[in-house]
C-alpha cells in the first residue's frame, strides 16, 4: 500500500493543481492500493470544500465509498506518539494530519508516500530514523 497525503488529493481533484498531472497520471498507472488517515480525509473535505465546492467533496467521498482507498485508524494506544511527534517537529510546525501519516508509515513499515509536501516529508523520520520516500515528487 501507497501513502496518500492531503496534498495528493487535491492535485488528482484540481486540474489547476501544478501537481495535478503527476497525480492523474500516478493514480491511472499505478497497480498497488493508496492509503490514508481520518485526519487527512477531512482536511481533503475542508479544502476541497472551500476552493471547489460541495461537487468535488462528495466527488472525493464517492472514491472513498468506492473503495479507492484505505483508511488507516489510529490506535488508542499512539495518543501519545501523536503528541510527541507534534511536539518533535513544531519548528516546521507538524499538523495533526502529517503526524497520523507518520504513524501510519510506522505501522506498514515503509515510507513510501505520494505527497506535494517537499519540504515537510522530505523532514520527517518514521521511527524516529527512516525517511520518507515520496513517489510523486521523486527529485
Amino acid at each position: 500500500m501507497i501513502i496518500a497525503d492531503t496534498g495528493f488529493w487535491i492535485a488528482l481533484a484540481d486540474k489547476k493543481d501544478k501537481h495535478h498531472q503527476e497525480a492523474d497520471d500516478f493514480a491511472k498507472t499505478t497497480t498497488e492500493k493508496l492509503i490514508s488517515t481520518y485526519p487527512v480525509i477531512t482536511e481533503v473535505c475542508h479544502i476541497l470544500l472551500k476552493r471547489q465546492g460541495v461537487k468535488a467533496q462528495l466527488n472525493f467521498i464517492k472514491m472513498y465509498q468506492l473503495g479507492a482507498f484505505e483508511i488507516f485508524e489510529i490506535p488508542k494506544t499512539d495518543k501519545e506518539k501523536i503528541f510527541t511527534l507534534m511536539q518533535q517537529y513544531t519548528d516546521l510546525p507538524m499538523d495533526f494530519a502529517d503526524a497520523s501519516l507518520v504513524l501510519l508509515a510506522e505501522n506498514l513499515g515503509h515510507g513510501r508516500i505520494l505527497s506535494t509536501d517537499k519540504r515537510d516529508f522530505h523532514t520527517y523520520r518514521w521511527k524516529n530514523t527512516q525517511p520518507f520516500s515520496n513517489l510523486l515528487l521523486c527529485v
